[in-house]
């Protein structure tokens, strides 16, 4: 079963130097506390693995924790360019950054697959451009039909971590709203961590509702406002104004140095 500890215990014992880390969360449930934990812990040469990389994996690439980046488009929601991303594609600030770059669909096939136990995903995509000849992905036919499908490499990350709203003493995990891809990653992961806004002694059916058994998860977390600038839906709203105002600190090496060391390694974590 799941084991209940702290933020950072989980990181200290579960996250390595050089490990394959996917923090995952579509639109919301997005896992900020738990990126800064590991910006806090000076992790280092990380493969980062993320659907829609944005400002927390702005924040980890700008902290020199990253190695890689396996990713489907990255950008600032609603706003822009993710500036510290830019700058270690462009100048390899402060080290140099290595690509592979997918659909979203092509993520989400090789998540389904990672989290089956199969070595590649199938789908009908990566044609008519030249993505294919950039990323890992391969040309297969169908055995019964001949047709031409993409094949990508299944995700196996070392390390899955998600943020949701509730889990019971137990370590079983619900998660509502809108969703992506965090079920796969848990399952595809050979270790996992749950960071949620609340422990529970009961976890209440709730329509559509995501539930993770404490048997596929190594740790959970209780960590308030842990999707924070991002929302948690039935228990706060997104910071829209924070997202705007990255764009201003992140263009600025110092600017966004000064802004991590305050609201980061300074911090006091909940």
């Amino acid at each position: 079963m799941a084991e209940t500890v702290t933020l950072a215990e989980a990181v200290r014992e579960l996250v390595h130097d050089g490990d394959t880390v996917a923090l995952e969360g579509f639109t919301h449930l997005i896992p900020n506390a738990a990126g800064h934990e590991l910006i806090r812990q000076g992790l280092r040469d990380l493969t980062l693995v993320r659907m829609t990389p944005d400002v927390i994996y702005d924040q980890l690439i700008g902290m020199g924790a990253a190695r890689k980046l396996v990713f489907s488009w990255g950008g600032n929601p609603g706003v822009g360019s993710l500036h510290r991303f830019r700058d270690a594609v462009e100048h390899s600030w402060p080290s140099p950054l290595e690509l592979e770059e997918h659909s979203h669909a092509g993520m989400a096939a090789a998540y389904a697959a990672g989290a089956a136990n199969l070595p590649f995903g199938v789908l009908r995509g990566y044609d008519r451009n030249d993505l294919v000849s950039r990323t890992r992905v391969a040309k297969i036919a169908c055995p019964f039909t001949g047709e031409e499908l993409a094949a990508v490499p299944a995700l196996r990350p070392d390390v899955g971590i998600i943020h949701a709203q509730q889990a019971d003493r137990e370590g079983n995990v619900q998660l509502w709203g809108i969703t992506g891809v965090q079920k796969e990653t848990v399952f595809a992961s050979a270790r996992s961590i749950v960071t949620v806004e609340e422990i529970v002694d009961k976890l209440e059916p709730r329509p559509g509702a995501v539930v993770l058994p404490g048997w596929v998860i190594d740790a959970v977390a209780e960590v308030p406002g842990g999707a924070r600038p991002a929302y948690a839906h039935g228990y706060y709203r997104r910071d829209n104004e924070f997202y705007t105002a990255w764009d201003v600190i992140s263009r600025d090496r110092d600017t966004f140095t000064s802004w991590i060391q305050e609201h980061v390694l300074e911090a006091v974590p909940t």
